[in-house]
């Protein structure tokens, strides 16, 4: 490898909103880096997630495929 052209590996602390901390290494210059959401307070990692059916097209989708037959035709 060529000496110099690398940029430092460091400890970083990556704080989210919600107070979680993490510790890793990074090559960006700043000790802490702040985010706005982590995987603690994520609604799809915490499974709070809920799932939006604008206008109805989830349920139009099932009814339109409920009697579907998806059997190999011989």
């Amino acid at each position: 490898m060529k000496q110099g052209i690398h940029p430092e590996y460091t400890d970083t602390k990556i704080r989210c909103l919600c107070g979680n901390e993490i510790h890793t290494r990074s090559t960006k210059a700043e000790e802490e880096i702040s985010v706005e959401i982590c995987s603690s307070c994520h609604p799809f990692f915490t499974g709070q997630q809920k799932i939006v059916d604008t206008a109805g097209r989830v349920e139009r989708f099932k009814q339109r495929y409920k009697n579907a037959d998806y059997a190999q035709k011989k």
